[in-house]
Formats: C-alpha cells, sequence, structure tokens
C-alpha cells in the first residue's frame, strides 16, 4: 500500500508524519485539516497520473506538482502541493473557483470549457508565465486536456484575491471568474514554489 507523508516546518523544527490512509496526519501551520481516507486515496490516484505525465516530458517539473480536488467543499483545504519524489504532501490551503461551478440548490455542480461560462475546467494544466494583472502577479494557465484547452484564451490564470480566507471555513468561500483563487498569504508559498522551478510545474484539477 502507498504511503502517503506530510512534512511541514513550525518554529524551526521539522515534523514527520506517516499516514496510511488509517493513520492521522501531523497538523501544523501549514496544515488545517487532515485528509479523510476519501480524499488521500483520490489524491494518490492523481498523483500517479501526473508522474507518468511529466516522466515522459522534461519540460515538466519532476519533482513537485499542486492538486485541487473539486469535491471537497470550498472552505476546506483541497489545493494540495505534492512531492512527487519522496511521496510527501508539502502545503495545503484554501483555493476558491469559478462563479458558473457553484453548488446549486439540486446540488449539481458544474464544470466547463467553454468562454463566458464563468466555470471552472477539469483537467491537468501547465503553469506559465507569470504577469501582472487586476489582482497582482499571476500565472497564466495551458490546459492540456480536451476539458480544459481553451484555458488560455479564456485568460484562467492562477491567481491571489483577499478576497479568500486563510483560514477554513464551515461554509462555502467566494467565486471568481473562474481561476483557481487562492488566499493571499498562501499564494506567497505557492508563488515562491513557481518561481524557483526551472521547469514548468503542472496543475492538477480533478473531481
Amino acid at each position: 500500500m502507498r504511503k502517503l507523508f506530510f512534512v511541514t516546518l513550525s518554529v524551526g523544527f521539522l515534523f514527520l508524519s506517516n499516514n496510511v490512509f488509517s493513520k492521522n496526519i501531523v497538523i501544523n501551520p501549514f496544515v488545517h485539516s487532515e485528509l479523510n481516507s476519501a480524499t488521500e486515496e483520490k489524491l494518490i490516484q492523481h498523483v500517479i497520473r501526473i508522474k507518468e505525465l511529466v516522466s515522459h516530458n522534461p519540460k515538466y517539473n519532476q519533482d513537485i506538482a499542486f492538486f485541487i480536488d473539486m469535491h471537497v467543499m470550498s472552505g476546506k483545504n483541497r489545493f494540495f502541493v505534492y512531492d512527487l519524489k519522496n511521496d510527501i504532501l508539502l502545503d495545503q490551503g484554501l483555493v476558491a473557483h469559478g462563479f458558473g461551478s457553484r453548488i446549486k440548490s439540486d446540488g449539481v455542480q458544474k464544470f466547463s470549457n467553454e468562454s463566458g461560462s464563468l466555470c471552472t475546467s477539469l483537467g491537468s494544466y501547465s503553469i506559465g508565465h507569470s504577469y501582472n494583472g487586476q489582482f497582482g502577479k499571476a500565472y497564466k494557465l495551458h490546459g492540456l486536456d480536451a476539458t480544459n484547452n481553451k484555458s488560455f484564451s479564456r485568460n484562467i490564470v492562477l491567481h491571489k484575491s483577499s478576497d479568500v480566507p486563510y483560514e477554513e471555513q464551515n461554509g462555502q468561500i467566494g467565486y471568481s471568474f473562474g481561476c483557481p483563487m487562492l488566499n493571499e498569504q498562501y499564494y506567497q508559498r505557492i508563488e515562491k514554489r513557481i518561481d524557483d522551478s526551472k521547469s514548468d510545474i503542472i496543475l492538477d484539477i480533478y473531481y
């Protein structure tokens, strides 16, 4: 059985927790909730797929990737930073999704690749160059699948917003126009990882 590890730094100390679905993950400042077994299992399934993707293309970062589980409520941590080499869950935080993908009264959540839908698009993305826009520094996203290959023309980018809280919430948080939108404090950590990378990092959004 694959093992999932979570590593965080707290007051100069390194905490390591070994999780095999049944064990709890150590909760430290970077972590605000434990992953339930279903979320962990789904994450590992997508990690396996992304490992396969990057192994065939040296353009992509072989060490880390980002994952967003759209099945997790937006008020809970669902943006994951994963160490592909050592199978370590490095970080997690809140991320807002598109208004068009809000969960309606009937419980249905819609995803779309179409312009004007304001929806989140599922699929794998290559994180491109940064630019300064409405929300400050943001990163272009290049969709790699049929479900998100219009993301660049839709101006779907990875950006921050003061409207996204840092701490987990009991309910849904705000919405974007279709972009993955992070809390400003959490974004600083993600931004550093992107800028320090010499190759393109993959972002995988799934449900």
